[in-house]
């Protein structure tokens, strides 16, 4: 498999710190010079190729004119299976279920991060996006600091952590129960659906609360992403 890509200062700092073994090269533009001394002293002592570029190579290393000055390139992070049976207990979880534009893949990431959510589990399916260059550069450093897990079932998956999780669908339905009223007894797995058109119906069938946020104007519906951050941060207080 072909490296990963991965640019923008904190999306790379993020990698040293948690997978400095899975990066193989770096290169940097001249205003960062000062900035990617460790780095570079990472590198220098693994013996692992690191260079200052012009712009327009830099550019072609990355793939994007949006990398920050900086691009690491990197085995590509393996994914465990999520393991219902005996899943992490945390206090809030979060899984994806067809979230398919790398974009909100990498903003739902950096908020997840930013909230505290230790983990993020992506439902195995042709429509789910996975770590990318585009959602490393997005997530900031946030996809480095969550744990990774796929789930090729995950309608199965949501029943069979009940005994340990309320599982909670963000929906537009009408008759979901606005967010303020989930109860807060016991640890929470937010399950946020497609861009598109929401959570499969099975995988919506298969949690136990629908909920929602009430919109206060016009518009009826929120992007994603957005979605993810208002919800994370009610749920982690």
């Amino acid at each position: 498999m072909p490296d990963d890509r991965i640019c923008g200062l904190n999306a790379v700092a993020a990698l040293f710190a948690r997978r400095l073994d899975d990066v193989n090269r770096l290169f940097y533009a001249d205003p960062l010079k000062a900035d990617v001394g460790l780095f570079c002293a990472a590198m220098a002592r693994r013996r692992l190729p690191y260079r200052l570029l012009p712009p327009d190579e830099l550019e072609r290393v990355a793939g994007t004119v949006h990398h920050g000055g900086i691009v690491a390139l990197a085995n590509p992070r393996p994914i465990p299976r999520f393991d219902p049976a005996d899943p992490p207990r945390h206090k809030l979880l979060l899984a994806l279920d067809g979230i398919g534009n790398p974009h909100n893949l990498g903003a739902i990431a950096r908020s997840a991060a930013f909230f505290g959510v230790p983990a993020l589990i992506l439902h195995d399916t042709a429509d789910q996006a996975f770590p990318s260059d585009a959602a490393y550069r997005v997530a900031e450093g946030g996809l480095e600091q969550l744990d990774l897990f796929l789930t090729p079932d995950l309608p199965g998956m949501l029943k069979a952590v009940e005994p340990f999780y309320r599982t909670a669908a963000a929906t537009l339905a009408p008759d979901a129960i606005p967010l303020g009223s989930l109860p807060r007894d016991r640890p929470v797995m937010l399950v946020l659906g497609n861009e598109e058109y929401g959570l499969l119906p099975e995988v919506e069938a298969a949690c136990r609360r629908r909920i929602r946020i009430t919109p206060l104007g016009p518009v009826q519906s929120l992007n994603v992403a957005q979605t993810a951050a208002i919800l994370l941060h009610d749920l982690s207080r």
